[in-house]
């Protein structure tokens, strides 16, 4: 019997680890790790030991044995990663630290998302090393929180992994303050050694193409945050009146609001989706989403995984034209040779189109295809649509478009293109706006190619808006291990002012603090009362609401 690693895998490699046998890859020393889809267990190698089952914070990992019918395609997917991946067996002792100095280490983390607490899990293991962690928001866990659809609970199981580490005696949280007005950046250089901006990438990318600002048309990020329920976004006045919208765009995201658009409330009530979100998307008349993929099918820019799981929405059809399917020349010319990967998605594209449709709600992909103009006269009412060919290129895959155009009808649109950091999360630091982020080694802030002293970036606004939870454990471990070496090599400066001024001095400039007990309190509240309700939990999204329950035990 071997283990299979299934959709909620989150790759954040605390798995391998404790694998005897390495059969648990990409491993985070290999390159694919930062792009791979999910993880996957060589099933010609697993012992059947258990150990990863334990050490999963996610619960992906389950017996082949045990597998429910929906999750058995896994079996597949995992075993096909081998074919065109060779591996060899032993794992590489870990090496051992040197020695810290005698002395304490205050870290600032600026953020309270994943990238934000794997740095801190890190920092403090080291019981000398104090970190405080500042969000702007009165919850932690960022995208996690805010940022992983509501039918996809599984996923935030990490969030355990984040209390071990906020429980520590060395960690604390500020949240509900504002870096930049409750406290400016040079009065956290002056009370840290080290300070580490951990704000995302939250600026969506544009489409460029007329109609773009009509009611109706909207970023999916937006939209995300509406039926996640953050505060900034609860009054977003979100169209579901007609019987069509359109998702530009193909990746997770896209297929995450084409999912919620399309799944029955009645199943969206029982998960923590926003009760304003849930309310209005029992009231919607959408019954038919089309996803626009500029590129073929083997570009998809979904994980398989997420792929897979909309078959398994209860009365959802996805319908895919056998002629969207062609494969782009490259893609062709690989025929067996093709990378697993991108063979499986395309397999999988293949039966879906195979399939019945009987179902009242329907996903449809369209691939080869671009919006060209959103029209309508105050209101989204239409969207225009060119269809794409494929360039001659032989080295990378190209597209252009052809005269074909197509227009069909929608009340709304969602972009979801990706997105981009913005300087004015961090306006104190150097910015790189083509890249949309601030210039760094490995974590380290660089300024005209020279390093800012105790200044530190993690996360989407140091790399760009790409990967998920594990790709960002992997980049938050790295700042936080350069952090260390510059206090081991004593290139960082001693504050000049004590950490202990900073809760009366947020606090007098206007910031209702709320430190762990609160969060935990709001934690506690919100699964009450969604117990009450058969639910998770049931979230709060009015701030003076979350400042309220912070404030009183449960």
């Amino acid at each position: 019997m071997a283990h299979v690693i299934t959709r909620p895998c989150c790759n954040d490699g605390s798995c391998v680890s404790v694998c005897p046998v390495n059969c648990i890859h990409p491993t985070p020393d290999e390159p694919e790790f930062l792009t791979a889809e999910q993880l996957y267990i060589d099933p010609e190698t697993c012992i059947d030991c258990g150990a990863c089952i334990d050490e999963c914070p996610v619960e992906a990992i389950l017996p082949d044995d045990q597998l429910e019918e929906k999750d058995e395609p896994y079996l597949q997917i995992n075993a096909d990663y081998y074919k065109d991946h060779e591996v060899d067996g032993g794992l590489v002792p870990p090496k051992k630290a040197p020695p810290l100095p005698d002395k304490p280490l205050h870290v600032a983390i600026v953020g309270a998302g994943p990238a934000a607490l794997y740095a801190a899990e890190v920092l403090v293991r080291k019981p000398s090393i104090t970190v405080d962690v500042f969000d702007r928001l009165p919850t932690p866990h960022g995208l996690v929180r805010f940022g992983v659809a509501p039918d996809h609970a599984a996923t935030k199981l990490v969030e355990r992994g984040y209390l071990s580490t906020a429980n520590k005696k060395n960690f604390n949280y500020f949240l509900n303050v504002r870096v930049g007005e409750h406290i400016k950046h040079d009065e956290l250089a002056q009370r840290y050694h080290a300070v580490i901006y951990a704000v995302g990438a939250a600026t969506d990318k544009r489409l460029g193409i007329a109609g773009e600002d009509l009611s109706g048309s909207i970023s999916a990020t937006e939209f995300v945050a509406w039926y996640n329920g953050h505060p900034d976004y609860v009054d977003l006045d979100v169209d579901l009146s007609a019987e069509r919208a359109v998702v530009v765009g193909n990746g997770n995201v896209a297929l995450d609001v084409a999912r919620i658009l399309a799944t029955d409330p009645d199943v969206l009530a029982k998960t923590d989706i926003a009760e304003h979100a849930l309310a209005k998307l029992r009231e919607s008349n959408i019954r038919e989403v089309i996803v626009l993929g500029r590129r073929g099918v083997a570009q998809g820019a979904y994980t398989n995984s997420e792929f897979l799981a909309l078959g398994d929405v209860e009365g959802l059809d996805i319908v895919i034209e056998s002629d969207e399917l062609g494969l782009d020349p490259i893609s062709a010319a690989a025929g067996d040779e093709l990378d697993s990967t991108i063979a499986t998605k395309v397999r999988l594209a293949n039966e879906f189109s195979e399939r019945s449709a009987d179902g009242d709600r329907r996903i449809v992909f369209r691939f080869l295809a671009s919006p060209v103009s959103i029209n309508g006269d105050d209101k989204v009412e239409s969207v225009t649509i060119v269809k794409n060919a494929y360039g001659d290129d032989t080295d990378r895959v190209t597209v252009h478009a052809t005269d074909e155009t197509t227009t069909v009808d929608a009340g709304l649109v969602l972009r979801s293109i990706g997105y981009k950091g913005h300087a004015d999360a961090v306006p104190d630091l150097p910015f790189d706006d083509e890249r949309g982020i601030v210039p760094n080694d490995a974590g380290r802030v660089l300024d005209d190619g020279e390093q800012m002293t105790g200044v530190y970036v993690t996360g989407w606004i140091k790399r760009g808006a790409t990967g998920g939870i594990g790709r960002n454990r992997l980049c938050g471990e790295e700042t936080a291990e350069a952090v260390i070496a510059d206090f081991i090599e004593d290139k960082l400066v001693d504050p000049q002012a004590s950490r202990e001024e900073i809760e009366q001095l947020v606090v007098e400039r206007g910031a209702h603090l709320i430190d762990l007990d609160g969060w935990k309190n709001i934690d506690a509240a919100e699964k009450a009362a969604g117990r009450e309700s058969g639910r998770p939990r049931i979230k709060l999204t009015d701030v003076s609401a979350l400042e309220a329950a912070a404030g009183s035990a449960e």
